[in-house]
């Protein structure tokens, strides 16, 4: 059950009245510029001043820098419907902001800044970011959501175990950081998804088609689901390559895919809001079994599996929640017009390319430069539809209270 948060009317610019704004905006321009960079890099075109490898750099970026930023939108507005308690806005908000900028720059300018300086400024902002969370969900006696918590932790040693071997202190603590940074966020989908998206599909049914059947309650087997994932990304994260993972990963993703088939996505064809959102769920389900099958399939590109779950699942849910959040929060309707229909077109586009360049041979550096740039316009086209809604007041509303 939601609470009901505090409000008080709000002062300063719009863009800092609610943490989905400024990070929604931010996540997405980084997102469309970070993948064109990585692309001219893997071409040969150009260097980055980082000291990672490029590689890890556009992993570390896509899920510490873009990723993060989605979490940091959705859970600064969703946590004080949650507790009831004052949202964060204003300067703290500003401040958040600049430290997640400050990572951002840092890690691009790392080979001139030093791993040193590199590490404290970009573990500033999911240290920060962990504490406000931490802070209203304790004060807000909100249990139910502690594991948000937790999560949050996990991204932050994740991060750390990426700067560690950066600044000499390990020597094989990369990869597992940038794998634990990945199953988190996957977490986070299956966790959070699993809450939203038959909620959300409920009410529309109930409004549109009242007489149909609705999606099913959460019971056993979503908590069997739930716990397959975890203990498959557990799985891959400290063992990938344990005898065990193959058969977890298959387990996982069918149980995913069982799950889905129980929300009655199908009956919300009609409508690209809700639909993405079992799409992106159907990504997730997809990129476990590709996991899995990738041990006894020859011919399926390692990478296949890896990016179903990245560019599919993590990118098509964070457009989903991103378009949806801000309309509902800035007083649109909920219904995806032509363009935001676009977005969700596009990074669907983005991911299958992304899945099949490995087996395209000759042709594969063609079809990455395009998946980079139907991923670059599926989020930048979001900036330049949704940057007028997140930088102005609510519509609808001149004199509203918003949440601080």
């Amino acid at each position: 059950m939601s609470a009901i948060p505090h409000y008080r009317p709000a002062s300063g610019p719009a863009v800092l009245s609610a943490g989905f704004r400024p990070f929604f905006l931010l996540g997405a321009l980084w997102a469309a510029i970070a993948i064109p960079l990585w692309v001219l890099v893997f071409a040969g075109d150009t260097d980055l001043p980082t000291l990672l490898s490029p590689a890890v750099w556009h992993v570390h970026e896509m899920v510490f820098g873009f990723g993060a930023a989605a979490v940091a939108g959705f859970l600064l507005t969703a946590i004080p419907n949650w507790t009831g308690r004052l949202p964060l806005q204003g300067g703290p908000l500003a401040f958040l902001v600049l430290l997640w900028l400050a990572g951002r720059a840092a890690m691009l300018l790392s080979g001139r800044l030093g791993a040193g300086i590199a590490a404290g400024l970009d573990l500033a902002f999911p240290l920060a970011f962990l504490a406000v969370v931490s802070r209203e969900i304790i004060a807000g006696r909100n249990w139910r959501n502690l594991p948000l918590v937790t999560a949050l932790g996990l991204l932050f040693v994740a991060n750390l175990l990426v700067h560690l071997q950066a600044l000499g202190i390990t020597a094989t603590t990369e990869a597992a950081g940038n794998r634990l940074g990945i199953a988190t966020l996957l977490m986070l989908i299956s966790f959070v998804g699993g809450r939203i998206i038959p909620s959300f599909t409920r009410n529309w049914l109930a409004k549109q088609h009242p007489a149909t059947a609705m999606p099913a309650p959460f019971d056993r087997l979503d908590r069997a689901a739930l716990g397959l994932t975890a203990l498959a990304l557990t799985i891959w994260v400290v063992a990938p390559d344990a005898a065990a993972s193959p058969w977890l990963d298959l387990a996982a993703g069918a149980a995913l895919c069982v799950r889905l088939l129980r929300w009655r996505g199908l009956a919300t064809w009609r409508e690209p809001l809700l639909w993405v959102l079992h799409l992106a769920y159907a990504w997730l389900g997809l990129g476990f079994l590709l996991l899995g099958l990738d041990s006894f399939v020859l011919w399926l590109p390692p990478t296949a599996a890896l990016h179903a779950l990245t560019a599919g699942a993590i990118g098509t849910a964070t457009l989903a929640v991103m378009t949806r959040v801000t309309l509902g929060h800035t007083g649109r309707p909920l219904v995806a017009g032509p363009g935001t229909a676009t977005i969700y077109a596009l990074v669907t586009l983005a991911a299958v390319l992304r899945l099949i360049a490995p087996l395209a041979a000759a042709q594969y550096v063609v079809l990455l430069a395009l998946a980079g740039a139907a991923w670059s316009a599926a989020f930048g086209l979001f900036a330049v539809l949704y940057v007028r809604p997140l930088t102005r007041p609510r519509a609808g509303n001149a004199g509203e209270l918003r949440p601080i």
